[in-house]
C-alpha cells in the first residue's frame, strides 16, 4: 500500500476561507511588555509579552530570542491560553532562578493570532528580523507547512510539538523542522497498540470495529492513511468519519456510529468538537470509555464542558497532568507567588496544556544549552540552535534532575530522527481529574519509519533537496 503524506502545496490551493478552517495561528497584536497575559479564553486580547530580562525597543544583545505566534481568542483558545502560558511560565523560571541560561537571557513576543493563517504568518513576517531568535513554535499544523520553506531557508529551526508534517520526522530531508515527541502516524500507531493492549494482545484485534472521528482540516485527515494500513495489517475493520470545523454539529455523525456499533471510537478532534462529541455520545447511548481520544483531545477543557457525559473518557498523551511534579512547584513558588504567572486562572496550573508548554520550554531551553556547550555560552543563531536540536537527548534521568520525572518520559533527537522515541501514554478521566492508566507505550516503528522516509524522499524529488549525511551535521552559518 502506497502512502502520501500531506501534499507541500495544500496550503497554496486553499482559498482564505479554507484556510480558516485549519487547524492554525495566525494575527498581529502590537508588542508590548507585560507580566500577565488573560487565559480566560472569553474573548479579550492580551497585549504580546515580554520578559522581564529586556525590553522590546531595546534589544540586549545578550539575549536568546523566541518569537511566539500565539493565538489567545477564538474557538481554540483554551489550548493557545494554556500552552504559551505554560512555554512562558517555563522562560520565566530560567530567567529568575538561574539568571537564563549560562547568562543569556530568554525573551519573547507574542503576535494574536485568531487562528488564522494569513495573520500567522504576518506575525512571522514581523519578526522574522529580530536578533538571535533560537526557533518558532506555532503549535499549528497550517501555519508550520506555511513556514517550512521560510525557516529553511532562515535557518531556524521550527518546533511542532506533537503534530505538523509526520515526513519532517526525517531530519536528512527536513533539517530545521522538528515534531519533537509525537507526530501524527506515531499517535496512530500508540493508539493502536494502546488498544491491542487492552483487548489482550494485538492479535485479538482481528476482526474488532474501530471508528475514526475527525476534525475536518488537514490535521484531522493527515491519519486516514495509516490507520487504514494498520486496520488491513491487523485485520480490524475501520470506518473515518469527517466532522466540519469547527465541530459543534454532530448528530448525524453519531447516529450513524450508532447504527455500525463499533468496539472503538478514535476521537481525532480540536477546540469545541471535543465536548460537543462527548456529549453526543451519550445522548446516542454509546459509553465514553469506548472512546478514545488523540492528543488534541485530551486536556480539561475538552471534558469538563461535557459534564458527566465524560466519566471515563480515554485520551492519549506525551505528558502527565499535574502540579505535583518538582517542575510545577518551582515554577509556583519563583513565577505565580512573584505575581510573574502567565495564566490569569491559577487553577489551570498543571492542567494539560499547561504542562505541555512547560515540557516545550524544557526541551526548547535545554536544546539552547547543548548548542551553548559546542558553540560557546552567548546568544546562538538559529542553525547552532538547530544544532542543539539534533543533539536533544534527555535520558530519564536527565529528566529527573529537570524536575520533571514522570511528567514526560524522555526524548531522544538525533539527526536523522527530529522527533524523538514517540513515548506515550494513556489517561482517564473520572470526572474531576484525569489519571494515568497505562504504561509508556512506544509506535511500531519498524513499520513507520520506512513510510516516513519514503514520504520525505518524495518531497525531496518534488523540490530538488539533496539529502543531508552526517557530515552536514556540523556545518554550520551563522
Amino acid at each position: 500500500m502506497t502512502i502520501s503524506l500531506m501534499p507541500r502545496s495544500f496550503v497554496g490551493r486553499l482559498g482564505s476561507a479554507s484556510l480558516a478552517s485549519l487547524l492554525l495561528l495566525g494575527g498581529v497584536t502590537g508588542c508590548g511588555s507585560q507580566k500577565q497575559a488573560s487565559d480566560s479564553g472569553s474573548g479579550s486580547t492580551p497585549a504580546a509579552t515580554t520578559t522581564a530580562g529586556g525590553s522590546n525597543l531595546n534589544v540586549n544583545l545578550k539575549e536568546q530570542f523566541f518569537p511566539l505566534q500565539s493565538y489567545r481568542v477564538g474557538p481554540y483558545a483554551a489550548g493557545g491560553t494554556g500552552f504559551f502560558g505554560g512555554f512562558i511560565d517555563y522562560l520565566n523560571l530560567i530567567n529568575i532562578r538561574d539568571g537564563g541560561v549560562n547568562g543569556v537571557k530568554l525573551t519573547w513576543d507574542e503576535g494574536e493570532t485568531q487562528y488564522e493563517v494569513e495573520k500567522g504568518v504576518e506575525v512571522y513576517e514581523r519578526l522574522k528580523d529580530r536578533p538571535n531568535i533560537a526557533a518558532w513554535n506555532p503549535l499549528s499544523v497550517g501555519i508550520a507547512y506555511a513556514m517550512i520553506d521560510k525557516i529553511t531557508k532562515r535557518r531556524t529551526p521550527l518546533i511542532t510539538i506533537n503534530h505538523g508534517r509526520t515526513d519532517s520526522t526525517d531530519g536528512r530531508v527536513f533539517p530545521y523542522v522538528f515534531p519533537l515527541l509525537l507526530n501524527p502516524y506515531s499517535e496512530t500507531s500508540g493508539i493502536i497498540n494502546y488498544l491491542g493492549t487492552r483487548e489482550g494482545g494485538q492479535d485479538k484485534l482481528k476482526g474488532k470495529s474501530i471508528v475514526v472521528l475527525y476534525h475536518g482540516s488537514p490535521y484531522g485527515k493527515e491519519t486516514i492513511p495509516i490507520y487504514e494500513l494498520l486496520a488491513k495489517q491487523y485485520g480490524f475493520k475501520v470506518q473515518q468519519i469527517e466532522v466540519p470545523h469547527p465541530g459543534n454539529e454532530q448528530q448525524a455523525q453519531w447516529l450513524t456510529i450508532k447504527r455500525i456499533n463499533p468496539d472503538y471510537v478514535v476521537l481525532r478532534g480540536w477546540g469545541v468538537m471535543n465536548p460537543v462529541a462527548l456529549r453526543t455520545a451519550q445522548k446516542v447511548g454509546f459509553k465514553a470509555d469506548r472512546i478514545i481520544g488523540n492528543v488534541w483531545s485530551n486536556s480539561e477543557e475538552d471534558v469538563r464542558p461535557a459534564g458527566e457525559a465524560a466519566k471515563g473518557y480515554i485520551a492519549i498523551t506525551t505528558q502527565a497532568s499535574g502540579k505535583q511534579y518538582p517542575v510545577l512547584q518551582e515554577i509556583i513558588k519563583t513565577v505565580y507567588d512573584k505575581g510573574k504567572g502567565n495564566l490569569a486562572d491559577k487553577n489551570r496550573i498543571g492542567s494539560v496544556y499547561h504542562n505541555l508548554g512547560i515540557v516545550n520550554g524544557i526541551l526548547n531551553v535545554e536544546a539552547v544549552r547543548i548548542a551553548q556547550e559546542k558553540f560557546g555560552k552567548r546568544p546562538l543563531s538559529g542553525d547552532e540552535v538547530r544544532w542543539g536540536f539534533e543533539h536533544l537527548q534527555l535520558d530519564p534521568a536527565r529528566v529527573e534532575k529537570l524536575g520533571a520525572k514522570d511528567l514526560f518520559h524522555s526524548i531522544n533527537v538525533t539527526w536523522k530522527n527530529h522527533e524523538g522515541d514517540g513515548r506515550v501514554t494513556f489517561q482517564q478521566w473520572d470526572g474531576n481529574k484525569w489519571n494515568v492508566i497505562s504504561k509508556w507505550i512506544s509506535p511500531d516503528w519498524a513499520l513507520l519509519r520506512p513510510i516516513i522516509e519514503a514520504s520525505a524522499k518524495k518531497y525531496a524529488q518534488e523540490n530538488n533537496i539533496k539529502l543531508r549525511t552526517e557530515a552536514d551535521v556540523d556545518k554550520i552559518v551563522k
